[in-house]
């Protein structure tokens, strides 16, 4: 409030009432100490004196500085108004309160026996909001994160964070969030939250990708007749996206007569059209980005040469080989 400095004003209070616009009103013992009243940044403050035909001289205070004298308004300050109904009423009204209104308001009552006062402590709350926040980052795997999440309010805001990932749990951090060797299942999107019960809470959000090198999970081979198309096909995980490359012995392959290799996302196959003898062997898959490189091979082979469609020995071969194991035990070949 900006009002004018005045030294021995007459300072004074009979019976009154305070409260909120939007607030209910309530009673003010004179005897007892200092009131509170709170009220958000931002709203309107009515703080509620009333007086009777007896009083001669009112006035509003706030420290030492003079709001109000009877009905001259000495303060500068456009928001500050008085709310009167008839000669009961002496009320101070504050629209746009701010936290520089906060601290003790009198109101001073002159009756024709004695003076006297009541005074109301303004308690001024604000929103929190999230002033500052870590932009979305982008780290390898088994690095140290740290996050940040400042904010202000008044009462000082709590801040908690969360993964939103499907179980969204409560992580430990406050201001700051320590992630100690982050692991590529702690990637996703993270939510800081601050909220102090002034408003609805203030939520940022900070997006971390962790990148780490290929891992092929899975690959399959094909037992295709001599003129069909063989289908090879070769799966990875990798952040960034892997790039994919097919070799035949030492041989880069490309799409060429015959050959057609497709590439979706992270998985790749590679199409052998009107398949010969000569193309029957073993082919390497390649994933590769930045952090590294795995390989895997893959077989096209014709059937009933002793390989699944995976690679391995197939199940009636395996019985007969495990039957011979048996029958050389029990003879002692």
């Amino acid at each position: 409030m900006q009002h004018f400095w005045v030294h021995g004003v007459w300072i004074p209070v009979v019976a009154f009432l305070l409260g909120f616009q939007g607030f209910p009103v309530r009673s003010v013992d004179m005897q007892r100490a200092t009131d509170n009243i709170t009220i958000r940044q931002g709203d309107t403050a009515i703080i509620r004196c009333y007086v009777d035909d007896k009083v001669s001289k009112v006035a509003w205070l706030n420290r030492s500085n003079i709001i109000f004298a009877g009905e001259d308004k000495w303060s500068l300050d456009p928001r500050a108004d008085l709310v009167t109904k008839g000669q009961l009423e002496y009320s101070l009204r504050i629209q746009k309160v701010d936290v520089y209104d906060e601290g003790p308001y009198t109101c001073s009552i002159q009756t024709k026996q004695q003076p006297k006062t009541s005074q109301v402590n303004l308690i001024v709350q604000v929103p929190a909001n999230i002033y500052k926040v870590t932009e979305d980052l982008t780290v390898n795997e088994g690095a140290n994160v740290t996050l940040s999440c400042l904010a202000s309010g008044r009462p000082d805001p709590a801040i908690n964070w969360r993964l939103l990932n499907p179980s969204a749990e409560p992580l430990d951090g406050e201001e700051y969030l320590d992630i100690t060797g982050i692991m590529r299942n702690q990637a996703g999107r993270y939510e800081c939250k601050a909220s102090n019960d002034v408003a609805t809470p203030d939520v940022k959000y900070v997006n971390v990708v962790v990148s780490y090198p290929p891992t092929i999970k899975k690959t399959q081979s094909s037992e295709t007749p001599v003129g069909r198309v063989g289908t090879l096909q070769c799966d990875a995980t990798a952040v960034p996206t892997p790039e994919f490359e097919w070799y035949r012995d030492d041989k880069r392959l490309s799409n060429a007569q015959g050959i057609n290799i497709q590439i979706i996302g992270t998985n790749t196959l590679l199409m052998v059209a009107n398949v010969t003898e000569e193309d029957y062997g073993n082919y390497t898959c390649v994933a590769s980005n930045r952090l590294g490189v795995q390989n895997a091979s893959v077989f096209l082979y014709r059937p009933g040469t002793g390989r699944d469609i995976n690679g391995s020995v197939p199940a009636s071969q395996s019985l007969w080989l495990l039957l011979v194991s048996f029958a050389c035990l029990f003879l002692k070949c």
